[in-house]
């Protein structure tokens, strides 16, 4: 008979494991304590709109993420709006990578930049073949402001700064540089369009967590909603009880506070350092205006004291809601203190000042605010994140768990994936392996 898996917690990690596990021969329960599947990345309901919980972007270098799209019957090409890295504002400033290999093109976009003189270019070219001649690796110790502390201030405000927050979620003055030395190694230098901006066309839902759903109900996995575990138990052989319910080996794909609580008995270690991660915001706002169009699907902004955006994107141009637009903010402490009546009036008004004259044919309305205020954890430096391994037969997954990325759809794949076949590696009886996750 096969071995049975307990899944708790049904968001796009515990969705991996799920996935693998079941095409490996298991037999699969995944335990949910919401009403829904995708955690943190799913679709809400805003009146009669199917918006996200958040915008989210992928990138080409997600291979684990888009392979698992496709193992559950989605092509990434048909709900995935695909282009060139490109951070381009209002006023036409900006940096847009061409096609071609990954060096090369990143040379183009420096020297192509527009709002950058000479010394900006200069500057970047240098600090970047520095970095890739230390191998991406720098001291563990460092920000990101001070890894880039002789690049320009132009070079700093359009390029480095609205990188680090989007993909760390952390403002450059406490941000890993190791870390986003990582994301820049495998996005920008590793082949050709891992750097691509890979922008949904639909609700997150329909990326991953329905088709998962009906992939796994459909080969027989068990999914249960509004579960809340209470309490885990190990068992003769290296079973375990979650709560009654019986398992010969479990995968904690749940929040990190949810983790710590079911592995405190088993590993205090373990759970004081998931306990310990510090967490960042990111506010979401939802803007309508009938018949307006920005210049491209995403466009950057310029973040101050009173226009807390630092993305932009038009659900017209990527073929979903006209006339929607989500504001993004990231590493939006201040402004989910604020509230979200004060952030969504500040962003209105940004987006009426920003954005040339015409590009909103009656000024644009507030159609909704959406605050995560638990989005990320907070990637400083030397963080100590927790390893998967638990305990015997009990591995932790998510987007949290260490690894050389901040937390983004990738991280929490991967790690669904390597809490599978470790578990799998472990199994007392030989079972089928998945095979290694290649970089991307």
């Amino acid at each position: 008979m096969a071995a049975h898996l307990g899944v708790i917690g049904g968001g796009w990690a515990g969705l991996a494991a799920a996935v693998r596990a079941t095409q490996a021969g298991q037999r699969v329960t995944v335990l949910e304590m919401a009403s829904h599947l995708g955690g943190r990345a799913r679709g809400v309901s805003v009146g009669t709109r199917d918006l996200d919980n958040g915008q989210h972007i992928l990138i080409g270098a997600y291979q684990r993420t888009l392979d698992l799209m496709r193992s559950v019957g989605v092509d990434p090409e048909a709900v995935l709006h695909r282009q060139p890295l490109e951070l381009r504002y209002p006023d036409g400033r900006g940096l847009r990578l061409p096609t071609g290999h990954p060096v090369m093109a990143f040379v183009r976009a420096v020297a192509g930049c527009r709002g950058w003189g000479w010394r900006d270019r200069s500057a970047l070219l240098t600090a970047a073949g520095h970095w890739a001649a230390a191998g991406f690796r720098c001291a563990p110790g460092a920000t990101v402001a001070q890894l880039c502390s002789g690049l320009t201030a132009p070079v700093r405000e359009l390029l480095i700064d609205p990188l680090c927050v989007a993909a760390l979620n952390t403002p450059a003055q406490d941000a890993s540089a190791q870390v986003l030395l990582n994301v820049l190694r495998d996005a920008l230098f590793s082949g050709r369009g891992s750097a691509d901006l890979l922008l949904p066309k639909q609700p997150l839902d329909a990326l991953l967590p329905h088709p998962a759903h009906a992939w796994l109900q459909a080969r027989g996995a068990t999914v249960v909603f509004n579960r809340r575990v209470q309490k885990l138990q190990p068992q003769p052989g290296g079973s375990w009880l979650a709560d009654n319910q019986a398992f010969d080996q479990l995968v904690l794909a749940c929040p990190p506070g949810e983790a710590a609580r079911l592995a405190q008995p088993h590993d205090a270690t373990w759970a004081q350092r998931a306990q310990a991660l510090g967490y960042e915001p990111i506010v979401t706002v939802y803007l309508q205006c009938p018949g307006a169009r920005l210049p491209a699907a995403m466009m950057a902004l310029q973040e101050s004291a009173q226009a807390p955006a630092q993305f932009a994107f038009d659900h017209g141009a990527l073929g979903a809601s006209a006339g929607v637009f989500a504001f993004v903010i990231s590493g939006a402490r201040r402004w989910a203190d604020a509230g979200a009546e004060a952030t969504g009036r500040a962003v209105r008004q940004q987006a009426l000042a920003a954005f040339p004259a015409g590009t909103w044919p009656s000024p644009p309305t507030l159609l909704k605010v959406l605050v995560e205020k638990r989005a990320t954890f907070r990637c400083t430096p030397g963080l100590d994140r927790p390893p998967g391994h638990i305990a015997a037969g009990l591995h932790a997954a998510g987007d949290y768990i260490d690894g050389p990325y901040p937390a983004t759809l990738e991280g929490a794949v991967r790690a669904g994936e390597a809490a599978v076949s470790a578990l799998l590696a472990a199994a007392p009886t030989a079972r089928p392996s998945l095979p290694p996750a290649p970089r991307p």
